[in-house]
């Protein structure tokens, strides 16, 4: 499975209280969405951020994007409200051991709609050159 930068797939997300915890697995298995492919290692194996997508709503509106309950339909999430967090990443060597099946065996749900995308890179890097953003390297 090649990473597909705009799509949503099934992923044990650390959180970034969990990496200070010393932890290096996450709890359970959510969604998340491929930001970008920031790197290659020298064979050509991309190197990928994620975003981690949430049930809990922000404690800031602008830290988060709410997906839009018919793109969660079609993505086959829950009917629960749920939002792409824009304030930590995990960046990790594709596919690493995390990335879980999904319904389809992909690990893929499928790809956001392209504005929703453009608006999270938008405020994702606005945030990120604001050093409001915590990044969490994933161990192989």
């Amino acid at each position: 499975m090649k990473p597909k930068v705009g799509w949503i797939f099934r992923y044990s997300y650390l959180w970034y209280w969990q990496h200070l915890e010393g932890r290096e697995e996450g709890d359970k298995d959510s969604p998340a969405l491929v930001l970008a492919i920031v790197a290659a290692l020298e064979d050509g194996t991309p190197v990928v951020r994620v975003l981690p997508v949430t049930h809990s709503p922000p404690s800031k509106p602008e830290e988060a994007i709410e997906i839009p309950a018919a793109t969660k339909r079609r993505l086959g999430l829950d009917d629960e409200r749920s939002w792409i967090v824009l304030t930590e990443s995990n960046r990790f060597v594709w596919p690493g051991p995390d990335i879980r099946p999904s319904e389809n065996e992909s690990g893929y749900c499928g790809p956001l709609p392209p504005a929703l995308f453009e608006e999270v890179k938008r405020r994702f890097v606005e945030l990120a050159r604001s050093q409001r953003h915590r990044a969490t390297a994933r161990s192989e």
